[in-house]
């Protein structure tokens, strides 16, 4: 995504200058819904850009098409961002498996609580994403209290969903977002 000397310039202030760490390794499938949690502040979204950066990881993220007006649409736009209108009863999830059945690389970012306030009902297209495009479920989640982007073995959905939810808040649990009391309880 970044040239040769712009990667370096995002290493330096990720790393060096914020003391970020990345835990785990790159996702090495080529198509994968990529959650990440918890979702509590607006600069999870800088941390998680300069995370991928970092690890060359192109990926592609949705958010409410408000953010996408003149000039920060041009950017986030850029920056992968595809626009979602919140308030449309469109079906997202087929949409979004369509584009994964018709390419041969394809990742989508998601925060499951959908907004940044704390939500104990995570809103599950993601999910349903994965299974019909039968994609694995890429958990990372941001801890602030330790600086670091931690990236779990990717798993792919059983179909029960209240278990696979289960599953992945109690990753989630053991880290913490910017604000934790909004984030995954």
């Amino acid at each position: 995504m970044y040239g040769k000397f712009l990667r370096p310039l995002l290493i330096l202030i990720f790393e060096t200058i914020l003391g970020w760490s990345i835990i785990g390794t790159k996702p090495s499938h080529k198509k994968f819904v990529m959650v990440v949690a918890p979702h509590t502040s607006n600069w999870d979204f800088m941390i998680g850009h300069w995370a991928r950066s970092t690890m060359r990881l192109n990926a592609w993220y949705i958010a409410k098409k408000e953010l996408f007006i003149w000039p920060l649409g041009y950017l986030f736009k850029a920056l992968g961002g595809f626009p979602v209108d919140r308030k449309k009863k469109t079906n997202l999830v087929d949409q979004i498996v369509e584009i994964f059945n018709t390419q041969s690389e394809f990742n989508i970012t998601i925060t499951p609580e959908g907004t940044r306030s704390y939500n104990p009902h995570w809103k599950t297209g993601f999910y349903q994403i994965a299974l019909k495009a039968n994609i694995p479920i890429q958990m990372v989640a941001l801890d602030y209290s330790k600086k670091n982007v931690v990236i779990a073995t990717p798993f792919f959905p059983t179909g029960n969903l209240e278990k696979d939810l289960e599953f992945m808040k109690s990753f989630y649990r053991l880290y913490k977002g910017k604000y934790p009391v909004k984030g995954v309880l």
